[in-house]
């Protein structure tokens, strides 16, 4: 069964929401039969980091409130993802367009490495304060899940999967998708936001009986539910 997943690679509750789809799958017997598909969203396609911002200053700035509102946000979702065993660092994290990010993304979907590639930017990202912007961060990362150097620069170099990006996005505004993660199971089910972990459980099973119901006797897959912790157009929410 097909899974796809509206996701910005500068959203913080994407990461989580990615860790707990994870934790949820490696549980259920029919994990093998589900396939994910990674769709490109940006949180803030207009923004530049031009100014060398920190994500402190990003959020006062956007979210209009004190530095020191920001920094107190920003140390909850640590909490949140550290429960799902990650470790944000949000001190060198770096604010960037991901247009060229999700561009890469697709170059790795092309070669069956969507998903090592989609982790590797979020690390790069999140834990490595590396920017996504940087055409030798995207280099670096591409390189690390297996694709070769000469179609990557060759992909950095020119608009290649540009329209792949767009459409992605326009399908999300299609399919009414405001926030980020958003997991849509076999275009039927969805679950928005980093939900628990028996959230996805509980929604991968639905998903999947109801999916495997109307397949051939020989065939298997699945998915499915709905909301909370997610970033959209107005910034990430606890």
């Amino acid at each position: 069964m097909k899974v796809e997943i509206w996701s910005d690679v500068m959203c913080p509750f994407c990461y989580i929401g990615k860790r707990h789809f994870e934790q949820a799958l490696a549980q259920l017997p029919f994990k093998d039969e589900i396939v994910v598909n990674w769709k490109s969203f940006q949180l803030n396609p207009d923004y530049h980091n031009t100014a060398n911002e920190t994500v402190y200053d990003y959020l006062s700035r956007s979210k209009g409130m004190p530095i020191e509102q920001a920094k107190q946000m920003t140390g909850q979702v640590e909490d949140m993802a550290a429960s799902a065993g990650l470790i944000l660092n949000f001190d060198r994290n770096i604010p960037a367009n991901t247009f060229d990010a999700h561009r890469v993304i697709h170059l790795a979907g092309k070669h069956h490495c969507q998903d090592l590639a989609k982790e590797k930017l979020l690390e790069a990202h999140f834990l490595k304060g590396e920017d996504i912007s940087k055409r030798e961060v995207l280099q670096e990362v591409a390189l690390a899940v297996g694709l070769e150097a000469e179609e990557v620069n060759s992909v950095l170099e020119g608009d290649e999967f540009a329209e792949a990006v767009r459409y992605d996005i326009y399908e999300s505004q299609n399919l009414g998708i405001r926030g980020v993660p958003y997991f849509v199971m076999d275009r039927k089910y969805a679950v928005s936001g980093a939900q628990p972990v028996q959230a996805f459980i509980d929604a991968l099973t639905q998903s999947f009986n109801e999916w495997k119901s109307t397949q051939p006797k020989t065939v298997l897959t699945s998915l499915s539910k709905s909301n909370d912790a997610s970033c959209n157009d107005d910034g990430c929410e606890v």
